[in-house]
């Protein structure tokens, strides 16, 4: 009978408990939920929660490198082009072998078509008012002119989408197959420029420069399947490996510079022109190929009549570019220990007289850039390598980088090193520009810092300091790193992507890791990517575990939010046995980084502690004791080396003669709290 009395009751109980652990589970899966969301962890979650970055799988692993089942497709492109320097239009016939190596059958191939950009009512030019980078008017270029597209004799059909064309396929391409089909295009090159192209006039004859000039066959990749956003300006290219095969006409005066290697040099020079390129590629000094007062003589070019065909070839590329002009000056060396197996790069350089004197030593930037490369990060593993002096302001393609400037050595030196600098990111390490700008731009940013101090001495470069870009950290609404460069606008693209990418970076190495630790993390990042397309968390999880170290709160903090760092001295006083001194600090802002301060005796004696950021992960004020055996403390400083981008230094600082600290604990509203 007691058994059956108790029934109610305890029934009764067991459905509270049930209740109790289910609104419990309820409440921890919705604090995992909070967790895992990012960037708008907030303030459930704190900057050292874990990220919530995609589920590893046997493509992309949980170390961060490619699995044993990555895939990329491939795309190989030969072509037969023609410059018309009289009308400034290119013809060309382009064949395409398409090699699906992914595991599913593809139904559609989508095509960039990056001239269309030209066109007046193309996404750029109604979005910019017919104005902006791209010049738009009713005299601009019409984009591209595309016909007999066909695979194999039988037509296709190209549906026309802006910068992006869908091509229907008469069948599925099947898994780990090709398919090839070739069409003919025409365009005619922007005579004032694009920011990527166009042509310089000059005394001597104009300088013609082609990129992102041909259509080509758009990404399709295990993240998003076919990669379509449109070509808007900011956002560069995200391309396929692929061979080129290229065959370029141009007038008989022409020198060309491209991509590749070029494979009939006793056709398009003269028997002296091939002895110096002979020598130049035995010797690392600079050898004059064809000089300026060899320009406008008719013996420096071969005898005979009409144009000259240049055919160049280069493997294991994600884009092909040219430049063309009679007014070029050429010279060039040769770096040992670079190129592809460690044979060798010829280096050299393609300039116009009004670029004299100055690009005289283009070549040994050039030179020095890459072997600066290939000793700190990954060996350049390209057979040459070429600066052209045109109307591009600064641009990189494989092999060829295009620099206009004429304003000094450091101005020449900076754009040199850093386009060359974009053939390791994104030419080798194969990051997407049109999300991900700052995997490019900002690693090359942070690789360029120490080129240039070891070309112009330590000290020298300052693009990366971090206390001078704190105050950049206090623009207002400003976005996160992370955020696509199209949709980046004002001075946002260049102060995210490219500086604070590298300030991060450079902190990361120098402030966070140490120098040894970061190097071999980054250069296991590039060795295992190289040739290959990682995302942002292949990155975060490479980095991670090649360092042997949790950046979650870092890579929040710095590439995924848009926080602020604001360490203060919020009190010093000395403790009551009278010998140790008891010393608070307060983290004001949503950003942690380590604590680094300095405390000065009166006796003039220096202490410098470092304290982890693992230090701020329970609370935002920490608290260290001095043992100073009886010597008062003078002075405590806040990062004394200026290098944490501290947006408020005022508050680094306390004087026992009267401290500047803002004594924000008083100020209303304000109590630090890092998880708001």
């Amino acid at each position: 009978m007691s058994n059956v009395s108790c029934r109610p009751a305890s029934r009764a109980l067991s459905i509270l408990a049930i209740l109790v652990l289910v609104a419990a589970s309820l409440t921890a899966q919705r604090r995992s939920d909070a967790d895992r969301r990012v960037p708008t962890a907030r303030p459930v979650a704190t900057i050292f929660s874990p990220l919530d970055l995609p589920t590893p799988n046997t493509v992309r692993l949980a170390s961060g490198m490619p699995g044993p089942d990555y895939w990329q497709q491939q795309v190989d492109y030969s072509m037969d082009i023609a410059l018309d320097d009289q009308t400034n239009v290119v013809r060309a016939t382009e064949r395409i072998t398409y090699h699906n190596n992914s595991p599913e059958p593809i139904d559609f191939i989508w095509m960039n078509l990056p001239q269309n950009i030209q066109r007046p009512d193309s996404l750029a030019a109604r979005r910019s008012g017919g104005g902006g980078r791209f010049a738009i008017g009713k005299n601009s270029p019409k984009g591209f002119v595309i016909s007999d597209l066909k695979s194999h004799g039988k037509a296709l059909t190209l549906t026309e989408y802006g910068t992006v064309g869908r091509i229907d396929l008469p069948k599925p391409i099947p898994a780990h197959s090709s398919f090839e089909f070739q069409l003919t295009f025409e365009f005619e090159v922007p005579s004032s420029g694009t920011g990527r192209m166009g042509i310089r006039k000059g005394k001597q004859g104009p300088v013609f420069e082609l990129a992102q000039w041909f259509p080509n066959v758009c990404v399709y990749d295990d993240v998003y399947g076919w990669n379509t956003l449109p070509y808007l300006g900011s956002g560069e290219f995200y391309t396929n490996f692929g061979s080129y095969d290229m065959r370029i006409t141009v007038p008989r005066d022409h020198i060309v510079a491209a991509t590749g290697v070029l494979q009939n040099p006793k056709e398009v020079l003269t028997p002296k022109q091939l002895r110096r390129l002979a020598k130049a590629k035995k010797s690392p000094k600079t050898t004059i190929i064809r000089g300026a007062d060899e320009v406008e003589d008719p013996k420096s070019r071969p005898q005979g009549n009409g144009p000259l065909t240049w055919h160049f070839k280069a493997d294991n590329v994600r884009t092909f570019a040219w430049a063309s002009s009679k007014a070029f000056i050429w010279d060039a060396s040769f770096l040992r220990d670079s190129g592809p197996d460690g044979k060798g790069t010829l280096v050299q350089s393609v300039y116009p007289i009004e670029a004299q004197p100055l690009w005289k030593e283009s070549t040994e930037m050039l030179r020095f850039a890459i072997a600066g490369y290939n000793k700190r990060w990954f060996r350049y593993p390209y057979p040459s390598a070429t600066n052209v002096n045109g109307v591009a302001g600064g641009m990189e393609y494989p092999m060829i980088i295009f620099c206009s400037t004429r304003r000094g050595r450091r101005s020449l030196y900076g754009v040199t090193a850093h386009e060359i600098g974009h053939n390791w990111f994104p030419m080798v390490v194969n990051t997407d520009e049109r999300r991900h700008a700052w995997m490019d731009e900002g690693f090359n940013t942070f690789i360029n810092h120490y080129s240039e101090e070891e070309f112009f001495g330590k000290g020298s470069s300052r693009r990366t300091n971090g206390r001078s870009f704190a105050r950049a950290m206090k623009r207002k609404n400003q976005p996160p790193i992370a955020t696509p460069p199209d949709r980046l606008g004002g001075m946002f693209l260049g102060l995210l992507e490219y500086s604070k990418t590298g300030v991060g970076m450079r902190l990361l190495r120098e402030q966070i890791l140490g120098p040894e630790r970061f190097d071999y993390a980054f250069r296991t990042y590039i060795a295992k990517w190289a040739f290959k397309s990682p995302q942002p968390a292949d990155f975060f999880r490479c980095m991670e575990n090649a360092a042997g170290k949790d950046l979650a709160w870092f890579w929040r903090g710095w590439f995924l939010e848009a926080t602020t760092l604001d360490q203060a001295v919020a009190d010093v006083k000395l403790g009551r046995r009278g010998k140790r001194w008891n010393i608070t600090f307060k983290n004001r802002g949503e950003m942690v980084m380590p604590l680094v301060f300095e405390a000065t005796l009166e006796d003039g004696t220096k202490i410098r502690r470092r304290i982890p950021v693992e230090a701020w992960a329970t609370s935002n004020t920490i608290t260290m004791r001095l043992d100073t055996d009886g010597k008062a403390v003078t002075e405590v400083v806040i990062d004394p080396d200026a290098v944490f981008p501290d947006i408020d230094a005022d508050n680094n600082v306390w004087s026992a003669q009267g401290s500047s600290e803002k004594n924000a604990d008083e100020k209303k509203g304000e109590d630090g709290s890092q998880g708001k």
